[in-house]
């Protein structure tokens, strides 16, 4: 659509530049711009708009053709959550009305009754939906579903193409609401962990249609009341890291552990970010030097090539580039996909197009872009080619291990090192090695706060609560901890921790002792797997006080459980339910029925990787 003077309030010579400027504006452009003009302050406007003439005195959209649009989101770890309520803002901005939810919290019945739907949901795992998405991906899925003739919609999936179900839940919902007879807004956008600009570019399409449909008339300016937006609290995000100076970097086990878990402090003085617990860090690493020497040698690069990162930004070399910018240690399928495209070599093709991907995913597994370009002779790539065609480096979330409120400016984290053997080279984890081996007290690290609203201690400080968390998921329960006893709740609360040794790998050991002495921890039990003849974890610790755990549950507990998902997770939740099973007096399907609505009361609860 084309601006007129009749259209708009502008003057016809404003109006010729912007038709002339607008068309050529990509998505990500057209977002941020719609941003800018927002939130700047409107003398500011004045200057930057000069090529506009004047533009009038501060104005608020008010409604000329409203449209109901529901913003719908899945997530585990915040980022689905951010974009809706981004976006929802935006459509606030141009006067739509906007119901923005968490699936969790929207009854699935009221489908029926929307004209216009965007969801925004993520993939957890391998292709599983979200735990705040469970009731509403049963109910779309189910026979219940109703038909959606009148729908309109769109989905923005976001999910990480390392995993084979790559944004599996968004395609779920995508297909389902298609089947179901609604419309779509605009075609589905999978998203890989460096989301921004596809994001903003889906986005600027909804938009464009929404407008569409209101004849381009959703809302006309009025003079007296500026429409400013909210401030935010700090400029510091997931695209504007903090660089935070390391207080503290101390390794938290004994002597002879096999397990190297760093205590990282971090100082928030001048950022402005705050945080709650349950909220996580992200920390953008930098990849090993020695294996971005290794892979700059096998090209017989040179180190000092200029590469260019982002458009309109300034190059750096191409050693910089590798080491801060690209992510080099994951091989995915789309990634072998564009080093085909590069190449004439048959081999990569036929693993490709192989019928059986089995020996695709056991080839992935493991190896890093070195051994591709090793393995199949690929020496031959340029330089800009290749980092033209890798991920950005994607952050690392850490479940804060603080409370902001015992520790004010602070930050605290556990991150665990991994380090391994694979394909007859050593291998180590970006960030974990990255701190515990090349970062020093008083450096710093580029971080940002990842809000997890799915994650939260009871509104009620009485509410009693139940914890499970092994090893490195011990972290969130340290800062509820920290928080509850900075506030003086009253709740009881139970912890199950474990990990291998007593001796070596007790975290936070006298810290717990302490909370258990002075009444703010009511109950300790503890599982050290390799202390005795027989494996004891977290789950038989569950089992051997399981009337205890289902009175907890009964009398209104809120039960959290952090640390590994594929097997920890799992363990615990099958023990759950065979707990509610036996002293619920329950058949397995109850049990599963009163499993769920602990989830659907947010009484259940999981921080899982």
């Amino acid at each position: 659509m084309r601006l007129q003077v009749t259209n708009s309030p502008f003057s016809q010579e404003q109006v010729d530049f912007l038709n002339k400027i607008l068309p050529g504006l990509t998505g990500e452009q057209r977002f941020w711009l719609s941003g800018y003009l927002t939130a700047a302050p409107f003398e500011g406007l004045a200057e930057a708009g000069a090529a506009l003439q004047t533009v009038p005195a501060p104005q608020a959209l008010v409604p000329v053709a409203t449209k109901e649009i529901t913003v719908l989101y899945g997530t585990q770890t915040g980022n689905s959550q951010g974009l809706a309520e981004q976006f929802s803002q935006q459509l606030e901005e141009r006067a739509f009305d906007v119901k923005t939810s968490s699936m969790s919290d929207f009854k699935p019945r009221d489908l029926k009754k929307l004209s216009n739907l965007i969801i925004i949901v993520s993939t957890h795992g391998e292709g599983d939906p979200p735990d705040d998405t469970l009731q509403f991906h049963e109910f779309l899925k189910g026979k219940r579903a109703p038909k959606l003739e009148e729908l309109n919609y769109s989905v923005l999936a976001l999910g990480d193409s390392s995993y084979e179900f790559f944004c599996q839940t968004g395609k779920e919902f995508d297909e389902r609401l298609e089947e179901l007879g609604a419309s779509k807004l605009a075609p589905r956008v999978d998203c890989d962990l460096d989301f921004d600009e596809p994001a903003a570019e889906w986005f600027a399409a909804v938009l464009g249609k929404l407008e569409e449909q209101s004849g381009g008339a959703v809302g006309r300016p009025v003079v007296g009341e500026a429409n400013l937006g909210t401030p935010a609290i700090s400029s510091y995000s997931r695209t504007n890291p903090f660089q935070a100076e390391v207080l503290e970097n101390i390794n938290l086990n004994g002597r002879g552990s096999n397990k190297e878990n760093h205590h990282i402090e971090l100082s928030l003085e001048g950022s402005g970010l705050t945080f709650e617990p349950g909220d996580s860090i992200g920390i953008y690493p930098k990849n090993d030097p020695v294996l971005v020497d290794e892979l700059i040698a096998e090209f017989g690069w040179d180190p000092e090539t200029p590469i260019s990162i982002k458009a309109n930004e300034p190059e750096c070399s191409l050693r910089d580039a590798l080491l801060s910018h690209y992510e080099i240690t994951v091989v995915t399928k789309p990634l072998l996909q564009k080093i085909a495209e590069l190449t004439s070599n048959e081999e990569i093709k036929l693993l490709l197009e192989a019928e059986d991907d089995s020996e695709l995913r056991e080839y992935i597994y493991g190896r890093d872009l070195l051994d591709v370009i090793r393995n199949y002779s690929l020496q031959s790539i340029p330089a800009d080619k290749l980092t033209s065609i890798l991920r950005k480096m994607p952050a690392r979330l850490y479940s804060i291990a603080s409370s902001y409120q015992a520790n004010p400016d602070e930050v605290h984290l556990i991150i665990g090192t991994v380090r391994y053997e694979a394909h007859d080279r050593d291998r180590s984890g970006v960030c974990s090695v990255h701190v515990a081996d090349r970062i020093e007290t008083g450096e710093t690290l580029p971080i940002y706060v990842q809000k997890n609203n799915n994650f939260r201690l009871p509104e009620n400080p009485d509410t009693p609560i139940i914890m499970v968390g092994p090893g490195t998921g011990i972290a969130p329960f340290r800062s509820f901890m920290e928080e509850r006893e900075e506030i003086g709740a009253g709740g009881d609360s139970w912890l199950f921790f474990g990990d291998q040794h007593f001796v070596t790998d007790f975290l936070y050991q006298v810290e717990w002792q302490n909370w258990l002495k002075d009444g703010v921890l009511t109950k300790l039990d503890l599982a050290f797997s390799r202390d005795g003849d027989e494996k004891v974890y977290v789950q038989h610790r569950m089992k051997e006080n399981s009337k205890e755990f289902y009175d907890w549950l009964e009398r209104g507990a809120v039960l959290y459980i952090c640390g590994d998902e594929e097997h920890m997770a799992h363990d615990v939740h099958q023990t759950l339910l065979e707990i509610v099973e036996k002293e619920g007096g329950k058949t397995p399907e109850e049990a599963a029925e009163y499993v769920s609505n602990l989830q659907a009361e947010k009484r259940y609860l999981r921080d899982v990787y």
